[in-house]
């Protein structure tokens, strides 16, 4: 059986977090490697890394690029070994209490979320750094119960990670260099079921939770 040590992860994103694997030394994998091959590069591991969660190996190397371009997430099982961080341009979000229910969710109130993402210029992690970006301002809603606000938190999570928006092309106008949703859905109205982004929708709720947790949001 390999003896396996935890050693820091090379700090490669952009913000200086740290993600953690665990290193098998090469002297006690080399017999167990006879059989194995990276599944990134297809080829002999160099130096055998293993993840700390879901167990996957790859080359240190391959590992490394992977967590450069896609982040915090195991190139096999999608599993978030790191914490996830966007390109949300800088915003805020806020949020109040209504009285009024929302359809589904009779007797608890609302809570109402403000997003408000200002016109700038976009940085090298955005698709055409050195243009302008349009902001936005949008308006969210979740009942005013226990899941709901247990979910608030969890989005204020996402947006502090910058996971709400990014810049790209709009799905509604097909214009350039907007700040857009990314995908995890909200709901923007208050009524109109789920073809209108509205309530009533009993699974919603559930649904975001796992939109939130492919992200290591839980």
């Amino acid at each position: 059986m390999l003896k396996i040590n935890p050693q820091p992860f090379q700090q490669v994103s952009d913000n200086n977090k740290k993600y953690f694997y665990f290193s098998v030394h090469a002297a006690e994998a080399k017999e167990d490697e006879k059989d194995d091959i990276c599944p990134v590069c297809l080829d002999d591991f160099t130096k055998k890394t293993q993840l700390r969660s879901c167990k996957h190996e790859f080359c240190e190397e391959c590992l490394e690029q992977s967590v450069k371009t896609q982040g915090a997430v195991c190139p096999v099982c999608k599993d978030v070994f790191g914490l996830v961080e966007g390109n949300q341009p800088h915003g805020t979000m806020t949020w109040v209490t209504r009285p009024s229910s929302l359809p589904g969710y009779e007797g608890c109130g609302t809570v109402e979320i403000i997003y408000d993402i200002p016109s700038g210029t976009q940085t090298a992690k955005h698709p055409s750094p050195g243009q302008r970006y349009t902001g936005l301002h949008r308006t969210a809603y979740l009942p005013n119960n226990r899941e709901g606000n247990e979910v608030l938190h969890l989005l204020k999570r996402a947006f502090d990670q910058k996971l709400i928006f990014t810049v790209g092309t709009s799905r509604t106008t097909g214009a350039n260099n907007m700040v857009t949703w990314n995908d995890i859905h909200h709901k923007t109205s208050t009524h109109g079921g789920p073809e209108r982004f509205g309530y009533p929708d009993p699974y919603y709720l559930s649904r975001v939770k796992e939109e939130l947790k492919a992200k290591g949001i839980k």
